[in-house]
């Protein structure tokens, strides 16, 4: 019973270490683990929230300093252990098991109590529990200031020393993924659903942003205040309430109507969240990196008046990614956008992309400014198309079907021979 009292003050300093511990290796992971919309969110959050996101600004300080205090603090810990272990083995328990059973509980208890179970729980709560870890942090990291830089060198060195011609990985590049596609899965149900994914990841970075977007007479947007009378009781076609400046002129909130669980109280352009905007000519990479980072659902696509010509949201972008053989004329329009007619005839839609369209009739098509087919109408005719009109562009010719709606335009292809030394427009 000596012994237990002796140690006793011991017993309560390892529990403070283990505490210590479970504090540092619960905010690295906390920390950590935020994705970058969270760290933005965080920057105009609450003031611990802040803080958190300015120690990730500098994460190889923060990682740094976290992994010294928890050295410090998990070798004061076993110091102590070894202690309590020595009096044990001392004392009036000499010659039992004691010492053995007590290192062995020592060494589970720190790797359960601070290491596991604080990791854990720290990433289930992550968002909530930055703020309660960030403050000590701070203190923490400036209190290891002073020795930072030392640690970075002898990390430095050791990392020359050990591995002199040690390179940095390049980053993904689209040759990767088109080598990933030649070597996937033997599955040929998945290799074929793989296949089609991984081809859509890498055209991504080819399609432009107006040739995949909702163009503006194909999409609502209300002037502010909007109530949910202005509805009229129907999902937009696009699925977000898009809401313009006091003017009505220019996009510049969306609010997902899908995910609104609950009525919100007021009017419905208060539960708006800012847009993204992007130029015409940037890709659809481009547009879900940009909404990724930013933690937003719609983009506006602004030509270069800085008029918006469009929009894209983020359920087009993933429609492009794992929808096989999708395109703007079945999400606009309900019906696909080419449509055989017989031996070298096709009615499409004046929606179509231009690359859709070399792709899926296997021609080669002249240069054009243009992204669609009723883009080429109107660089053909120089006005707006109207049922009946005609043109030729390079291996095609073009007949409008029906333009009663200029953004519904139907119009018949058909393949005609081109003439040796006929010129071809632009």
């Amino acid at each position: 019973m000596d012994v237990w009292l002796e140690i006793l003050p011991w017993l309560v300093a390892m529990l403070v270490l283990v505490a210590a511990s479970a504090f540092f290796s619960g905010g690295e992971a906390c920390l950590f683990s935020l994705r970058q919309p969270e760290r933005l969110k965080m920057a105009a959050g609450t003031r611990a929230q802040r803080l958190a996101a300015t120690l990730l600004d500098d994460a190889d300080r923060l990682l740094s300093a976290v992994l010294f205090w928890n050295l410090m603090i998990n070798m004061t810990y076993f110091a102590v252990a070894s202690i309590i272990s020595f009096r044990l083995e001392k004392g009036s328990v000499a010659g039992s098991a004691w010492p053995f059973v007590f290192a062995a509980a020592s060494l589970l208890a720190l790797i359960l109590f601070g290491e596991m179970l604080p990791k854990t729980l720290a990433v289930l709560a992550a968002r909530s529990a930055a703020g309660f870890f960030a403050p000590p942090l701070t203190v923490a990291v400036r209190l290891a200031s002073p020795i930072l830089p030392g640690l970075q060198l002898m990390t430095l060195f050791s990392r020359r020393l050990l591995w002199p011609r040690f390179k940095p990985e390049p980053y993904l590049e689209i040759s990767d993924l088109a080598r990933a596609i030649d070597t996937s899965t033997t599955d040929a149900q998945l290799a074929e659903q793989e296949q089609m994914v991984l081809n859509n990841i890498v055209a991504m970075s080819d399609i432009r942003v107006d040739e995949w977007m909702r163009p503006r007479t194909q999409f609502l947007s209300f002037r502010p205040p909007v109530a949910w009378l202005d509805l009229e009781g129907r999902l937009t076609p696009s699925g977000y309430l898009l809401v313009t400046d006091r003017e009505g002129s220019e996009v510049c909130g969306a609010v997902d109507l899908l995910e609104l669980y609950e009525m919100p109280t007021g009017n419905l352009d208060r539960s708006a969240t800012p847009i993204v905007y992007l130029p015409w000519c940037a890709t659809i990479a481009d547009a879900f990196q940009k909404l990724y980072q930013l933690d937003r659902d719609v983009a506006a696509v602004v030509n270069e008046f800085g008029d918006t010509i469009g929009i894209l949201t983020y359920e087009d972008i993933l429609d492009a990614v794992f929808t096989d053989r999708s395109s703007r004329s079945q999400r606009l329009m309900n019906r696909q956008p080419i449509e055989p007619c017989g031996d070298g005839v096709w009615h499409v839609t004046g929606v179509t992309g231009l690359r859709q369209l070399a792709r899926e009739l296997n021609i080669t098509l002249p240069p054009s400014r243009s992204a669609t087919v009723a883009g080429v109408l109107h660089e053909a005719l120089q006005r707006l198309p109207v049922e009946g009109d005609e043109a030729c562009w390079g291996p095609l010719a073009l007949r409008v079907l029906e333009s009663a709606d200029h953004a519904r335009m139907l119009v018949e292809l058909t393949l005609r021979p081109v003439a040796a030394g006929e010129e071809e427009p632009s």
